[in-house]
């Protein structure tokens, strides 16, 4: 008997989301933007220009997550990680994909700590009103990321719940928002691990169901969320991340056909 092979495009629309099954971004690359993601936590911007906002700030809690927005601006090797074309082509596939531009950029650092670590489940969508059609994630592992360093966990098929109320990115407490998804769909609750490999990629739905537990490993786990948007979208409303769509630097076109 043949065994079938699902293509990333049919992964993706079956299940909300697409794990890449080897690195994508270069080793030597993910290597060079470690020190950068460092340099830009303490507050060192190569480029002379700050980021969007930072969650977490020089003398803040060591043991909380660190999301910094935007940190592409402010240092240019992790502008060459952002705009690598590997990442883009794999974006169009996932997708399909005629042009894939990206529109904004987490840093994410989850330190080693069972404190502080709860990414809370939520859907993308309720923090992208100003967005109508496609838009989704990529999110790339700087560190090995493993089933104990905390890794994000998607909820199977949970994209095709719609949208809906109860999710919180920042809640500790990861019993509640589930059990707000759960009473709304009555869906099955189904967990995927992106456990992956320095370098990996997963892209997912905007609708899509994610958060992570603590970080239980000895490293940090070290990541960038890029958020991203096909042709098949446009702006709801004006607002920083709808505008400027023809600045390269600010929102860079990663793949083109």
């Amino acid at each position: 008997m043949l065994q079938t092979i699902v293509s990333a495009r049919e992964q993706f629309e079956t299940d909300g989301f697409y794990l890449a099954p080897s690195a994508v971004i270069p080793r030597e690359l993910i290597e060079r933007v470690i020190p950068h993601m460092d340099a830009v936590m303490d507050c060192q911007y190569e480029t002379g220009k700050p980021p969007e906002g930072r969650c977490w700030n020089p003398g803040d809690s060591p043991t909380k997550l660190r999301k910094i927005n935007d940190t592409h601006i402010c240092d240019r090797t992790i502008y060459e990680l952002v705009t690598h074309p590997a990442l883009g082509k794999l974006a169009a596939e996932v997708t399909g994909a005629r042009m894939v531009q990206v529109w904004a950029t987490q840093l994410l650092y989850k330190p080693p700590s069972p404190e502080l670590g709860n990414v809370g489940w939520h859907q993308d969508r309720q923090y992208w009103k100003y967005w109508d059609g496609e838009v989704f994630t990529a999110w790339v592992a700087v560190s090995d990321v493993t089933a104990a360093s905390g890794p994000m966990k998607l909820i199977r098929g949970s994209h095709k719940w719609g949208e809906r109320e109860g999710g919180d990115f920042f809640a500790q407490d990861m019993d509640a928002p589930r059990r707000a998804f759960e009473s709304q769909t009555g869906g099955k609750w189904e967990e995927a691990q992106a456990v992956l490999p320095p370098g990996g990629v997963s892209f997912h739905h905007r609708f899509t169901v994610h958060g992570s537990g603590a970080n239980l490993s000895q490293t940090a786990r070290r990541s960038f969320a890029i958020h991203m948007r096909t042709e098949k979208s446009t702006p709801a409303q004006s607002c920083y991340y709808t505008t400027n769509l023809d600045d390269k630097m600010l929102r860079p076109v990663i793949y083109q056909k």
